[in-house]
């Protein structure tokens, strides 16, 4: 039984695209989102996070030169220090309020960056059988070299009944 997933698609919403009352508030905030075609139906969500950390579309996701799979992803944050053991399930009611934190930090948002985050993110979160939160690889794997990246929140939505998968990666830079 294969174990592989197929990305589908991915979106980008960047922040500095929407107007806000207040320029500069939200700095440079992007939320970052892949899509990927689950495998076997069997697969347990641990493959799953497996799967997803394998793949090509994982590596080259961040800042700092992810695509070699020896180096760093997100400054000095070493993709080999990402396994299923770094991820913790979260579920639906939490993951939603970290992302909101996150992304209202700074006060309200634009109603049309709201719209793109909640076709882009909320709704998946609302309809997930699981969620995963990258936790535990310590502040000097994380962080870049000038720690510009203050904000960094990873997310792995299962969706089984849609059959897919989708990663979230809410940053700063």
């Amino acid at each position: 039984m294969g174990r592989t997933l197929t990305h589908e698609g991915s979106a980008f919403v960047n922040f500095r695209h929407f107007d806000f009352a207040a320029p500069h508030t939200h700095g440079y905030r992007w939320l970052d989102v892949k899509r990927f075609r689950l495998p076997a139906a069997d697969a347990t969500d641990r493959d799953l996070l497996a799967a997803l950390v394998a793949h090509e579309q994982f590596r080259d996701d961040y800042a700092g030169g992810g695509v070699d799979p020896d180096g760093t992803r997100h400054g000095e944050y070493w993709i080999r220090h990402v396994t299923p053991d770094a991820y913790e399930p979260i579920g639906r009611q939490r993951a939603p309020r970290l992302l909101e934190t996150w992304a209202e930090q700074y006060g309200a948002l634009p109603g049309p960056l709201a719209e793109a985050l909640r076709r882009e993110a909320y709704d998946a979160l609302a309809r997930a059988d699981a969620v995963h939160h990258l936790n535990g690889l310590g502040e000097d794997e994380y962080h870049d070299w000038a720690s510009v990246h203050g904000e960094f929140h990873e997310l792995v939505v299962v969706d089984r009944r849609a059959g897919r998968l989708i990663l979230l990666v809410a940053a700063d830079d």
